[in-house]
């Protein structure tokens, strides 16, 4: 017996709400067997012209609508809010979770069977799943693509990475300015996310290592035709999911997750990863912590892309992308058994890879680099935990302990990074507070600090960075990052003062601040948390309810999910 569609309860009484319900959708031309019973697919467009990482978004849902007809669905695109990463202040982060909100109460709200969630930049991706997932109607996922390589003096380049190297060598005198605002116009030649293994283009990738996507969706080009037959075949897909009621809990499982941390080592993916598989892991009810993330620790970086290795993400998808990862972790044990949107194993992602370029994928015994996985540090600086990305730090700085100087606010380390008299050296530690969810708000990519400019001078490319925000997944550095609890929560990094030491260990998962506990205690006693940046709207709501970033940095309400069916209506 065929199970009743949800989107029944819409479009199939024949009553007074049935007849308000299809004669409005009517208005838009569509005849009366568009309502017989057939599963009415919402797709999910994150597309806009401020968000130019989405701008392909809104030819990729024609060919959604296509693979609905086919399978006898009935397409509706619907929008949802659009996050800039590159666009949007004080930081794209602080309305990840109203993106999450606006999808959750629209597929909630609209009477659908099914969702296509067209995403791709940064915080777009997660916020659409975390809200399809707290509502668990089936749903797949297709990302926007990578951009084309940028091109500049015959040379590749890539979004972001080389825009922080670009921009250290005009501050050092080894790039003229004008040739730094030429590099501009032939970095971004195509629509697309960042075409270095940033975090868009990692977020795809450990989209499809979950299953949530058809195989080859992290990879494709976003210009590539194939991509838009993935998208045709995606909308042909979520009628068949519908008919079997597949949904993102049948798929975001424990194994999934683990499955998304040995994956994003693989391909070096971005620290911003962490937070948004915590959050997504709370809406599922999969018991995730941070320290699970050392399930990477020891995979080594096989994807050699910018900004952990060389190449891009164009070459990684000639090279034969994520099924070829997926391929390798498999093949020597890492890849968990479970369910995808094709209803049966990942597993079957790898079948047939083939690898072309084994220089852009390496295979396991041959790596970029050798346990290149995310790496968590306690201590206490961070008791509730802190990240580093080993695949983009400089080894001699991975054990280390230095004096710290203190930068209270962003504001102030802007006024005074370049000053010449600046009292530090290689070996400084530089501290930044003020950059977690509650304090910016919103926990903004300003964790990969500039080098001070008389340093850059001298040389200096790297040193150890220590903050409660996040940085760019296209960033690299001895970055140490999401320092919980963050300091505006009255964290000990609160506390630490220029001149303070400390010991940083990635070999043995620490961080900590060499002050006496007597010391900290007095500090502690006369301080108190900056004053609040926002009083009023969402901005409000997100301080006074957001989580630490060892929990995701949801907001504490959303956590979960809310599957019960719509009963009133609203005529």
């Amino acid at each position: 017996m065929t199970k009743k569609r949800r989107s029944a309860d819409w479009y199939g009484k024949l009553d007074k709400d049935g007849f308000i319900h299809r004669s409005w959708m009517k208005n838009q031309g569509y005849p009366d067997h568009a309502f017989d019973g057939r599963p009415v697919i919402g797709i999910c467009n994150t597309w806009s012209e401020l968000t130019p990482c989405n701008s392909g978004l809104r030819d990729l849902a024609e060919g959604v609508k296509r693979g609905v007809w086919e399978a006898g669905g009935f397409p509706v695109e619907f929008p949802v809010m659009s996050l800039g990463e590159t666009q949007m202040k004080p930081t794209a982060m602080l309305f990840r979770n109203l993106l999450s909100m606006d999808v959750e109460e629209s597929i909630r709200a609209y009477g659908i069977d099914g969702v296509v969630l067209l995403g791709g930049c940064d915080k777009t991706t997660p916020g659409q799943l975390m809200g399809a997932a707290s509502v668990d109607l089936p749903a797949i996922v297709v990302s926007s693509g990578p951009m084309l390589n940028g091109k500049w003096q015959g040379k590749d380049i890539g979004s972001g990475t080389d825009v922080w190297k670009f921009s250290e060598a005009v501050r050092a005198g080894d790039m003229t300015l004008s040739d730094f605002m030429a590099a501009e116009s032939g970095m971004s030649r195509s629509k697309g996310v960042c075409m270095t293994m940033g975090t868009a283009s990692t977020m795809a990738s450990l989209v499809e290592a979950m299953g949530m996507s058809l195989p080859t969706n992290a990879a494709l080009p976003a210009v590539d035709a194939r991509r838009m037959a993935l998208a045709h075949l995606t909308g042909k897909r979520i009628v068949e999911m519908v008919d079997e009621d597949l949904k993102p809990s049948d798929i975001l499982t424990r194994e999934a997750f683990e499955n998304a941390i040995l994956a994003n080592a693989a391909v070096g993916g971005s620290t911003n990863a962490v937070v948004h598989l915590l959050a997504l892991a709370g809406r599922v009810g999969v018991d995730l912590k941070l320290a699970d993330f050392e399930l990477g620790s020891e995979i080594p970086l096989l994807v050699n892309c910018m900004p952990s290795g060389k190449y891009l993400m164009e070459d990684f998808c000639y090279a034969g992308g994520m099924p070829v990862v997926l391929q390798e972790l498999l093949g020597k044990g890492h890849l968990r058994s479970a369910t995808t949107v094709l209803n049966g194993d990942i597993t079957a992602y790898a079948d047939g890879a083939e690898c072309f370029n084994t220089d852009v994928i390496r295979p396991f015994d041959d790596p970029v680099k050798p346990a290149a996985g995310l790496r968590v540090l306690r201590g206490n600086l961070a008791p509730d935990g802190a990240i580093v990305k080993p695949s983009a730090a400089s080894n001699h700085l991975l054990e280390h302990e230095g004096t710290a100087f203190v930068f209270d606010t962003i504001e102030e380390l802007k006024e005074q990074i370049d000053r010449d008299d600046l009292p530090v050296t290689p070996d400084t530690i530089l501290v930044l507070k003020g950059a977690g969810p509650m304090g910016y708000p919103g926990m903004p990519e300003v964790g990969n600090m500039p080098i001070p400019a008389k340093l850059v001078r001298e040389g200096v490319r790297d040193m150890i960075r220590v903050s409660d925000g996040r940085m760019s997944g296209t960033a690299f550095g001895t970055v140490i990052l999401h320092v919980s609890p963050e300091a505006q929560a009255g964290g000990p990094l609160a506390l630490v003062k220029t001149g303070d030491r400390i010991k940083v260990s990635a070999s043995q998962g620490m961080l900590e601040l060499l002050v006496d506990d007597a010391e900290l205690s007095k500090r502690r006693a006369d301080w108190t948390p900056e004053p609040a940046h926002y009083s009023r709207g969402y901005a409000k709501l997100y301080v006074d309810t957001v989580l630490q970033a060892d929990q995701g940095a949801d907001l504490d309400f959303l956590v979960g999910k809310d599957t019960r069916p719509v009963t009133r209506e609203s005529h």
